[in-house]
């Protein structure tokens, strides 16, 4: 269980997030949604660990993330960033093997053990069939499946993603999430994925947060919060939402109008 109780948060004297509350359980994907600079990735840095609360707590399974150390906090959760650069010349099996890192002792070697989870992890998204290639060879979709293993060989609990989606194409992007959403009941995780595209994340969340200038505007199942007027309101666009024909989920529609092209 990943538990947010009350979390101010920013950075120096500035606040970002001001007392923010979620709870994500096991096997379960919640979406965070919001305008651009309302707080999601300072929310994920958050749970992570990674930065210090103004006030409120972060627990992990009950623990309150302050009291562990760094290596403990990466064995619970795994944090894939919004982008990520270098490693472009390991192989993708290497790539994943860093996962391990946090069970290793210092200089330690991969075990027995620590290989079959690398390979596990590989098998689980679909991966080990270019086990032996360069990661920079791979396409981008190709690239954040090899992350998503590295994040599952550190065998975490809580699984947070920081738009995992944003630069692959649809069919990637459905891909993954629909991959996410797979390990998160097949791995038990508790997921959070930071997502831009409010339709695949009503498509793909158990539950939704939707922050607005570092509040919480609403929490609940995407047909709770994927409404015409919280929409409206928080992204100052004119949306229409339905019911999406296929999955009944709620989905937004831009009714902009770009006037006539001459």
């Amino acid at each position: 269980m990943l538990e947010i109780e009350n979390i101010s948060a920013g950075y120096g004297a500035k606040l970002v997030l001001h007392e923010v509350s979620l709870r994500v359980a096991p096997g379960e994907v919640t979406a965070v949604i919001g305008p651009n600079g309302c707080g999601k990735s300072t929310l994920l840095r958050c749970a992570a660990g990674l930065l210090r609360l103004h006030s409120g707590a972060v627990r992990l399974g009950g623990d309150e993330i302050s009291s562990l150390d760094a290596r403990e906090r990466a064995r619970r959760v795994a944090l894939l960033p919004q982008s990520f650069e270098g490693g472009g010349e390991l192989t993708v099996e290497e790539m994943t093997a860093l996962g391990r890192t946090p069970h290793l002792p210092p200089y330690g070697a991969l075990s027995t053990h620590d290989r079959d989870i690398v390979r596990r992890s590989l098998e689980s998204v679909g991966a080990m069939e270019f086990a032996g290639r360069r990661v920079g060879q791979l396409s981008g979709g190709e690239r954040q499946r090899v992350l998503l293993a590295r994040a599952l060989a550190q065998e975490p609990k809580i699984l947070l993603l920081d738009e995992p989606i944003s630069s692959l194409d649809i069919r990637y992007q459905c891909e993954i999430l629909d991959l996410v959403r797979k390990l998160a009941r097949r791995e038990n995780l508790a997921v959070v994925a930071v997502l831009h595209q409010i339709n695949l994340a009503a498509a793909v969340a158990d539950s939704m947060l939707l922050l607005d200038a570092g509040r919480v505007r609403a929490h609940g199942t995407p047909g709770q919060v994927m409404t015409q007027e919280l929409l409206q309101s928080v992204f100052a666009a004119p949306l229409r939402v339905q019911l999406h024909p296929l999955s009944g989920k709620p989905q937004a529609q831009m009714m902009w109008d770009f006037g006539n092209i001459e």
